[in-house]
């Protein structure tokens, strides 16, 4: 029954995209819901590459924090990619509760299946660089899985040819708004810090405007503004001169607690938080180190030894 578009049949439509069209569907042969991603074919261009790469990528990652590729089908017009159905997305389910952001103790869960996903991606050397509560996916029973990985690398040597116009504006870590393309695991664990605050407030933290000027200028007046004295490699960063204006007038770094008043009824909230959104690529929690922080401590030690499946 695999790679046949007839072994399928549409319900209705879940989401459209430039060059994509999501549908909710069934299997014949089993009768599991599926969601059917159907991309369109240019008959002199042919698949877009970020469809390949996602295949390719999702083909080799099997884990439970993982969205799985059931299958592929190749048409003379569309490419389809079958994945298993999730209920909603995390941007979704944050939509539900309001403006008030979801309860604490969620928050830390999906953030915990969020890190198990990634690390798993990590140690396959194989960055996301798309973390953004639209791309993270959530069954009924509160599974959540990574996806969409349509913009995701797999950094097998040391390069430094990686884009900078990665991840949505709104979770991109300063350093690659500043131009750097050397950037590893941290570019993801950014997003992290950046997804645990939303979750807790109900709307992004960084909410910039239209361009890297204006994204910085909001990481500022939260975060504080870093000065080449307190963060050594800004000066060497390729578009600190052309971005001088988002550093005036400097700001200094927000009370948390009141700032982000749910977090203080997480223990070690602030500190997590704090230990993702480091300036410093290098100072960020990897996967591993944030699975671990504190904040996880009412978690059986079992929790670390789940198999991937």
């Amino acid at each position: 029954p695999y790679g046949k578009l007839g072994s399928y049949k549409k319900l209705e439509v879940l989401g459209e995209g430039s060059y994509a069209t999501v549908y909710k569907g069934q299997s014949k042969h089993t009768g599991q819901l599926v969601a059917l991603k159907e991309i369109s074919l240019n008959a002199d261009e042919g698949a877009p590459f970020t469809a390949i790469r996602e295949a390719s990528l999702l083909k080799t990652l099997k884990h439970s924090n993982i969205i799985t590729l059931h299958d592929i089908i190749h048409a003379t017009t569309t490419l389809t990619l079958v994945f298993e159905f999730m209920t909603t997305d995390l941007s979704t389910y944050m939509e539900w509760h309001g403006s008030s952001g979801i309860h604490p103790s969620n928050a830390v869960l999906f953030t915990f299946q969020l890190l198990r996903g990634l690390k798993y991606c990590h140690d396959r050397r194989i960055l996301h660089r798309d973390l953004k509560p639209q791309n993270v996916l959530l069954s009924e029973l509160g599974e959540l899985k990574l996806a969409d990985f349509g913009l995701a690398r797999a950094k097998s040597i040391p390069t430094n040819t990686y884009s900078n116009e990665v991840v949505t504006l709104w979770y991109r870590p300063p350093d690659v708004l500043l131009g750097s393309r050397n950037y590893t695991t941290s570019l993801d664990m950014w997003g992290v810090g950046c997804i645990f605050l939303e979750m807790l407030t109900g709307v992004p933290v960084f909410p910039g405007n239209s361009d890297a000027s204006d994204q910085l200028t909001k990481i500022f007046k939260v975060l504080g503004t870093p000065s080449p004295s307190s963060w050594k490699m800004l000066p060497s960063l390729p578009c600190y001169p052309d971005l001088l204006r988002s550093f005036t007038p400097a700001h200094s770094r927000v009370n948390f607690v009141e700032t982000f008043t749910k977090i203080s009824r997480i223990e070690f909230g602030v500190e997590f938080a704090l230990d993702l959104l480091q300036y410093e690529p290098n100072d960020r929690l990897s996967g591993e180190e944030a699975m671990h922080h504190p904040i996880f401590h009412l978690y059986p030690d079992t929790i670390h030894h789940l198999a991937h499946r």
